[in-house]
């Protein structure tokens, strides 16, 4: 993407309702006015699903064209690439898609305590070196901070091609007695997996499987 069309998006995102993008140093202060008050922001008491690394956003539109009893917000400090979903959800008038430009390890201070019911985290970096683990989406540093914002009974969803972050996530989860309610390495191939699983596609997963490389789920819990 050439620089002049990345800023096209990012004037274009400064103009969009259901994108919100704070300053990172508003959110170490703990002046984020939308903490604990997200219900306020989308009108209405349903339930809150997050997308970590959105990328493009697709699970974030796609979960809220099916669910209108829920409010997605899609998360991603690349604001070019969220764009394309946050005018998508604009165009389609669906209310309940927002998109939060921010890092992903300080969720937990634009988040309070059990404001959220699901997470989502799609084909994220798998950060295979070991010097990169303290990047990596599923390890204990990120599950102690899902744990904190998530409600009791809150369900984490793990949807990658990497066999080796399924692989390390399944062992960190059994290792901390953690509850895995359903594990699948190849959902295409093998039944069972819920339909948010197969009916929506990323733009990365659509190659992925053009290579044909499985794709792999877990749905979790960190309490």
């Amino acid at each position: 993407m050439g620089s002049k069309n990345k800023l096209k998006r990012f004037k274009e995102n400064e103009t969009f309702k259901n994108v919100i993008q704070p300053k990172r140093e508003e959110i170490e202060k703990n002046m984020f006015p939308l903490k604990g008050k997200w219900k306020e922001f989308f009108g209405n008491d349903n339930p809150i699903v997050l997308e970590l690394g959105c990328g493009k956003g697709e699970y974030t539109v796609g979960l809220a064209r099916q669910d209108s009893q829920k409010n997605f917000i899609g998360i991603d400090i690349k604001g070019a690439r969220f764009w394309r979903g946050a005018k998508s959800a604009l165009e389609e008038s669906l209310p309940n898609a927002a998109f939060l430009r921010t890092q992903i390890e300080l969720i937990d201070q634009v988040f309070a305590e059990n404001e959220v019911s699901e997470i989502w985290i799609t084909f994220p970096d798998p950060q295979i070196k070991y010097k990169r683990t303290k990047h990596r989406l599923t390890n204990q540093s990120f599950l102690a901070r899902y744990r904190h914002i998530l409600i009791e009974d809150g369900v984490v969803h793990l949807k990658t091609d990497s066999e080796f972050l399924h692989g390390y996530t399944l062992g960190l989860l059994h290792g901390l007695g953690l509850d895995v309610c359903y594990a699948n390495h190849d959902v295409y191939k093998n039944e069972g997996s819920p339909w948010e699983v197969l009916g929506i596609q990323t733009f990365y997963e659509q190659q992925y499987l053009e290579k044909g490389k499985p794709i792999t789920y877990i749905q979790f819990k960190v309490s």
